[in-house]
């Protein structure tokens, strides 16, 4: 099946906002997502490399402000 990669893409990321906490050392988010789009997301530069160890990522800075508005945009 063909479908628009950009927008799962935007949408994953906008998901990845539900999971995430941020500290002193950045945001984090669960990573239980399909991992091609996580693939895609890194190479994008919005997460850390998905396949490290540990059930967390990080996201950039400018990930986490995307994730954030993509969020709000969509199911606000």
């Amino acid at each position: 099946m063909e479908y628009n990669q950009e927008k799962v893409d935007d949408m994953v990321l906008a998901l990845l906002y539900l999971t995430s906490s941020t500290d002193k050392y950045g945001t984090r988010a669960w990573k239980g997502l399909d991992w091609k789009v996580l693939d895609r997301l890194y190479e994008k530069g919005y997460i850390s490399d998905p396949g490290e160890k540990g059930p967390t990522l990080q996201l950039s800075k400018e990930g986490a402000e995307l994730s954030k508005e993509l969020f709000e945009k969509h199911f606000l």
